[in-house]
């Protein structure tokens, strides 16, 4: 049980229905959705579709959308709602003007927007409104604006200056940086957004809105098509499985980095975690050292499952043996990745759970803050830059090219006990999620800590060379770790944010939301 005499919050408890997501509006509309009559799914839409406007910086209808999905006696099903790579975009265009990595904020850099898609598909397979009332709210808040959250404007303050002059019309209207309390609206997306509801998804992917889409692109040096977006289909999946003692963890299969959390996770079982001081220097060095060695692996390997053939190698108890052989428990190594060489030659989320026990676990984003920086010219659609997460490297599995799925940053989550889903959960932050993953799943399996808690609890990230402490650390700790060889950063920016939702056997909801963001669990 927390310190009530110290800042913090319980975790929310009901019986009926649940949303946590980062922004209270956004689930508050998930709840009157679930009152209504709709499941998790139509809740889940509602208030995503909400978090393009309340925090726009992080989401939006430009985006891409990925969801684990479960119902009672039913198969878990991996929903993937990312886009593709325009079909004329080649990787030999992109060395041949001089790229070595692909550009974060240029109109190469835009996949085809594959969240609306999802969307719309997941609403006809699993929800049981349809998409006029699932969209209904948005379109409200789109026309009506919302007001800048504190967390918003603080995005704001971080990103705004990607947005390029069309884009800046649209997300900057009041000439400045906003306040907190000024409205943002969207009345060109509550107009795509009305057309969806009424027409399905063709409204979005074919016709006017596509035609200022892939107008506006092609006057930013794109190679898009109309045909680019007519194509662009979602697809369903079963999940990756892995364990972490006696817990069994679900992630989404590739284009996505979940198999990374397994990795990761998988390495740190060959430590007694559970020994260590839960916010000591000797767990974030094993978590540090290990997720250095998770996401070279990444980097290496994950790509479009289309284009990838070694993921048995990543799900491997041998390849987590041989990687976990590498970490020295007491220094930093500084050639911990050119060891690992030999290892591997051989070889804005929200979560609904319903009446039902329906869950949902989906995770929508543009990427970068503000994504590419770059919007539709009349409607205002702000394009993600998933491109930027091709490879330029001649023969890398996840090398650009036409029609292919760029490796993926965002990944929902679920854990299952004993054959039943106990707890859909996720965390946002780009890169992190993977590290974020196991170590809120470490914090409740090998500390014990009820969900709020393990969400609130501080954070570290090794981000390449440099290991990231959020302020929550002590200067003791901070001066352990740099002692054994870390480069130690305190970065402006919190690490991440998280939402969760457990399933007691008693049948009891208990939702948990990140501070990090201004968001809630709301049930009912």
């Amino acid at each position: 049980m927390r310190d009530f005499h110290t800042p913090g919050r319980s975790g929310v408890l009901a019986d009926s229905g649940m949303c946590a997501t980062s922004h209270p509006l956004a689930a508050s509309a998930a709840i009157d959705i679930l009152r209504q009559g709709g499941n998790a799914m139509d809740a889940a839409i509602a208030g995503a579709l909400i978090l393009g406007c309340a925090e726009p910086a992080m989401t939006g209808i430009g985006g891409d959308c990925f969801a684990l999905v479960a119902k009672p006696g039913v198969d878990v099903i991996a929903v993937n709602g990312s886009g593709r790579a325009p079909a004329a975009l080649t990787a030999d265009q992109m060395r041949a003007a001089g790229h070595s990595i692909m550009p974060l904020n240029d109109a190469n850099a835009v996949s085809i927007p594959g969240a609306i898609d999802g969307f719309c598909a997941m609403s006809e397979r699993f929800g049981s409104l349809g998409l006029a009332d699932s969209f209904a709210p948005a379109i409200r808040y789109m026309e009506d604006g919302i007001p800048i959250a504190a967390r918003a404007a603080f995005d704001y303050g971080q990103s705004s200056h990607v947005l390029q002059a069309g884009a800046r019309a649209h997300f900057l209207p009041w000439g400045r940086l906003p306040h907190v309390g000024d409205r943002l609206a969207l009345p060109g997306q509550a107009d795509v957004l009305r057309r969806i509801a009424r027409d399905g998804r063709d409204a979005f992917y074919t016709g006017d809105v596509a035609e200022d889409m892939v107008t506006s692109l092609r006057a930013l040096g794109g190679t898009h098509t109309l045909d680019d977006f007519a194509a662009q289909k979602t697809t369903f999946h079963a999940p990756l499985s892995g364990l972490y003692k006696t817990r069994e963890l679900l992630e989404h299969p590739p284009n996505g980095q979940g198999v990374t959390a397994h990795l990761l996770l998988n390495i740190l079982s060959r430590f007694d975690i559970s020994a260590m001081d839960p916010f000591g220097a000797d767990r974030v060095h094993i978590e540090a050292e290990a997720a250095r060695l998770a996401y070279d692996a990444r980097n290496r390997f994950i790509a479009d499952a289309d284009h990838m053939d070694r993921l048995d190698h990543l799900l491997s108890p041998d390849t987590a043996d041989r990687l976990a052989a590498l970490i020295d428990p007491k220094r930093a190594n500084a050639a911990l990745l050119q060891s690992a060489d030999a290892v591997h030659r051989d070889t804005i989320y929200i979560t609904v759970v319903d009446r039902d026990r329906m869950a949902v676990s989906l995770i929508y984003s543009i990427f970068h803050g503000f994504g590419s920086g770059l919007a539709s010219e009349k409607l205002g659609i702000l394009f993600q830059n998933r491109g930027a997460g091709f490879s330029l490297a001649p023969g890398h599995p996840n090398e650009l090219a036409g029609g292919k799925r760029p490796m993926h940053t965002i990944i929902p989550g679920m854990v299952r006990d004993d054959g039943r889903i106990t707890m859909p959960f996720g965390v946002m932050g780009g890169q992190y999620q993977p590290m974020g993953h196991a170590r809120l799943l470490s914090n409740l399996t090998d500390f014990g800590m009820d969900p709020q808690t393990a969400i609130d609890a501080p954070r570290s990230f090794a981000d390449g060379p440099v290991l990231k402490l959020e302020r929550g650390y002590s200067a003791d700790v901070a001066a352990e770790l740099a002692a054994r060889g870390h480069k130690i950063d305190i970065p402006e920016v919190p690490i991440g944010g998280a939402q969760a939702i457990v399933i007691h056997p008693s049948g009891v909801l208990e939702g948990a939301s990140d501070p990090r963001k201004d968001g809630c669990a709301i049930g009912y």
